[in-house]
């Protein structure tokens, strides 16, 4: 067990104060961790406010008084028919049909979080179990299920949402199935290759020779042992989805109006981004907040979960003591590199 897992205690018995060494979950530890990350904690705070404000997009559209798609063409558009900028009617300006962008930015935010988080959750799902499948059976199907991952992988993900677009017509349904599509592949890759590692530890074979289904041993003895990588992984998924999601709409082949998407929003604004700089800047801004957020969090919940990268800062930390002290450093601590 190393230093990081472990916390002294002091106690007094009848011979004098003792310390007692008391254990510490790896989870527990984890969250010590990532709540010493000022980046990502700043980053769950920006993440919690975006879904909050998501959610209640529909109450804050009934105190504005401005329906999303409600068009304001007395108010909302110039002499010119131009959209008008942001004011204290209009926080974020209207677009070019009059509308709240504002209001319609939230609502976008709906449509980003909940294709983000549902197929992120169902690619992770399907991720898991091929993965697990592959690389604890091995042979024959581990070399269909690696191929079928491969081929997933190669395969461009528009072209498909443009057929299905073709044949079944654009929605949100679309979106999430394909996004899911391609989203499984690449966790099944990295689960197929912990679970060839893990199969081969000792209570492994303990288990299998005491006669457990192979089922009873992936999911009690393997999965958990992958949920740390896999928590990564979806954190990490969650913003490419996202972008997958803008791509999508933006091309007309995703969300469609009079549903407020950021994709489409964008796809909208192109035609006044010259006169109108707060059409296309207000849905750009919040699609790249809430990416970057994502991406410093799956970061710091890397860092986290890797009880390495402790002893490494701790071993860096230490060194920089000893220069500003004017001493010499001290040797980097056992296992950080």
């Amino acid at each position: 067990m190393s230093l990081t897992e472990l916390e002294f205690q002091g106690e007094t018995t009848g011979s004098g104060p003792v310390q007692v060494i008391q254990g510490r979950s790896p989870w527990v530890l984890a969250w010590r961790r990532l709540r010493q990350d000022k980046v990502a904690v700043a980053s769950l705070i920006v993440i919690l406010l975006l879904a909050l404000l998501a959610i209640l997009a529909p109450v804050i559209a009934a105190w504005v008084g401005h329906p999303p798609n409600m068009p304001y063409t007395n108010q909302g558009l110039s002499s010119t028919g131009l959209p008008v900028a942001p004011s204290s009617t209009f926080f974020f300006g209207t677009d070019d049909l009059g509308r709240d962008l504002f209001i319609r930015v939230l609502y976008g935010a709906q449509v980003s979080l909940l294709v983000g988080f549902v197929s992120t959750l169902i690619g992770t799902v399907l991720g898991v179990a091929v993965g697990m499948m592959a690389g604890y059976f091995g042979g024959w199907i581990d070399t269909v299920l690696a191929r079928s991952t491969d081929a997933v992988l190669a395969f461009p993900y528009v072209v498909l949402a443009l057929a299905l677009a073709v044949v079944f017509g654009p929605s949100l349904l679309e979106v999430i199935v394909v996004i899911s599509f391609f989203s499984w592949a690449a966790i099944a890759r990295v689960v197929r290759g912990q679970t060839l590692s893990i199969k081969e530890k000792e209570y492994i074979e303990a288990a299998r020779s005491i006669g457990a289904s192979p089922m009873r041993i992936m999911v009690l003895d393997i999965l958990p042992n992958l949920i740390a990588p896999v928590l990564v992984l979806a954190t990490l998924a969650i913003p490419t989805a996202i972008v997958f999601e803008a791509t999508l709409s933006f091309l007309g082949v995703g969300v469609q109006p009079p549903t407020a998407s950021w994709g489409n929003l964008l796809s909208q604004a192109q035609a006044f981004y010259q006169t109108s700089w707060w059409y296309l800047i207000f849905p750009t801004a919040f699609l790249l907040l809430t990416t970057l957020a994502f991406n410093l969090l799956g970061d710091g919940v890397r860092d986290a979960l890797d009880p390495r990268t402790e002893r490494l800062f701790a071993a860096q930390r230490k060194r920089g003591r000893a220069r500003s002290k004017g001493a010499k450093p001290a040797a980097t601590v056992e296992g950080a590199s």
